[in-house]
C-alpha cells in the first residue's frame, strides 16, 4: 500500500501562484508515475499533469506554461502559476505503480476572480 498526503490547497486571487505538495509513504516503487488531478463536483476527475522516475513531464493543454510539475524522492509537487477562477477544484495526488492507482484524499484549490 502507498500512502499520500497533500498539502499547500487554499485560496488565492486570479494571476496568484500555489504550491501543492504531496509526500508518499508505505510501499513506493521505482519506477513509478506521480502527478496531480483535479475535479469539480459533478465532473470527471482531470489529468493536471504527471512525472514520470525519469522526470519526464506531460501536462493537460489548460495548464500548460503555467503550471510545473517536479518530483524528489517520494515527493511531488505542482507549482502552480497565473491561476484562474477556472483552476478552481479539488486537486488530489497520484501515483500509479504497475497497475495500481493510488490516491490522497485532496486539497481544495480555490481562486477568486
Amino acid at each position: 500500500q502507498v500512502q499520500l498526503v497533500e498539502s499547500g490547497g487554499g485560496l488565492a486571487q486570479a494571476g496568484g501562484s500555489l504550491t501543492l505538495s504531496c509526500a508518499a509513504s508505505g510501499s513506493v516503487l521505482n519506477g513509478n508515475i506521480m502527478g496531480w488531478y483535479r475535479q469539480i463536483p459533478g465532473k470527471q476527475r482531470e489529468l493536471v499533469a504527471v512525472v514520470s522516475s525519469g522526470s519526464v513531464t506531460d501536462y493537460a493543454r489548460s495548464v500548460k506554461g503555467r503550471f510545473t510539475i517536479s518530483r524528489d524522492k517520494n515527493m511531488v509537487f505542482l507549482q502552480m502559476n497565473s491561476l484562474k477562477p477556472e483552476d478552481t477544484a479539488v486537486y488530489y495526488c497520484n501515483v500509479k505503480q504497475y497497475a495500481t492507482d493510488y490516491w490522497g484524499k485532496g486539497t481544495p484549490v480555490t481562486v477568486s476572480s
